[in-house]
């Protein structure tokens, strides 16, 4: 299994040990980013990307090496500490760059049968807002199956996690581990991108259509019997 984990942070805390726990029971290949040392730029809101493709956006180019190692995964582990009850600033920066990925307007075909999980610790609360933020894209770029592993450590650092704490992690992490890899090789997009592919689809035929997208949708079949997550 190819795995990509992208961490919301530089440093390798909590955070970033759960998430490389997850990926060494799950097992396979895997490719790591680190954010924002891999990635440091806030979106523009230039719209090239809506307007052309995300290939012109003005980032591309530091952009490029995280686009194909998702594509290209198997597995795709987001991970964030809880920063005032959210997800990193530059996890979400990153992720405001695959807007045009977004089911109601170019969803990418490769995300058929893909699975994703998004990770967040915290001393204390916030955990699920913050997994919320980042599975909130991961759905809507259609994948299959989305996992949130939220977990409070009690501590700013793994040294200082809890024995029982720590037993807990354990657990969770075997568990999903042994659902990531029952799932494997299963197909389709996930039921919240699917309800959202249906209601754009009814807008393309009924309302004048919006370009690039339109275009987009038009000469893959969506607008006829073909769909993302069958081919």
């Amino acid at each position: 299994m190819k795995i990509t984990m992208i961490h919301g942070q530089n440093h390798e805390g909590s955070t970033c040990m759960v998430a490389r726990e997850l990926a060494d029971k799950v097992g396979g290949e895997v490719q790591e980013f680190f954010l924002p040392r891999d990635f440091d730029h806030p979106c523009r809101g230039c719209y090239t990307c809506f307007k052309t493709d995300l290939s012109k956006c003005p980032h591309y180019k530091d952009l490029e090496p995280l686009d194909k190692a998702i594509l290209a995964a198997d597995l795709i582990i987001l991970d964030s500490p809880v920063y005032v009850y959210h997800a990193t600033g530059q996890m979400m920066s990153f992720l405001d760059h695959f807007g045009t990925w977004w089911v109601v307007h170019r969803p990418m075909p490769e995300m058929n049968g893909k699975q994703a999980v998004a990770v967040s610790t915290a001393a204390g609360g916030g955990m699920k807002s913050t997994a919320g933020d980042m599975a909130d894209s991961l759905e809507m770029w259609g994948i299959c199956k989305v996992y949130k592993m939220g977990l409070s450590v009690q501590a700013t650092g793994p040294d200082e996690i809890p024995d029982r704490i720590m037993n807990k992690i354990h657990r969770k992490t075997d568990r999903l581990a042994a659902r990531i890899r029952k799932r494997d090789g299963r197909k389709g997009f996930n039921g919240r991108a699917k309800k959202w592919f249906y209601l754009m689809r009814f807008a393309h035929r009924h309302f004048p259509p919006s370009e690039p997208d339109y275009g987009y949708w038009e000469i893959r079949g969506w607008h006829g019997k073909q769909r993302p997550w069958s081919l």
